[in-house]
């Protein structure tokens, strides 16, 4: 099992966003509350279960092991955790 963070990082608020997203939502849950995300910031969406997190958060997943994923290079990997990210999803 693991908790993976995208490079999808866009501009909103004057900072940069990526995804953190994990096989199990209690691992995604868990790396969250390391990271001092609090729940309510959780994102239950048709689109996958994943949290926004700032640039500065998304170097800090990647020190506390969460694996760093690529639109560009790892496609298939990408649809494949954002695949399991909507399966998650709890209407």
């Amino acid at each position: 099992m693991a908790v993976y963070v995208d490079d999808a990082v866009h501009a909103w608020r004057g900072e940069r966003w990526a995804h953190l997203m994990a096989d199990t939502l209690p691992e995604l849950h868990a790396m969250a509350a390391q990271l001092g995300i609090p729940r309510r910031a959780f994102q239950n969406k048709a689109s996958g279960a994943h949290y926004d997190v700032t640039t500065d958060l998304r170097a800090r997943a990647i020190a506390l092991g969460a694996q760093a994923i690529s639109r560009h290079v790892d496609r298939e990997h990408v649809k494949a955790v954002i695949a399991t990210a909507r399966a998650q999803y709890q209407p």
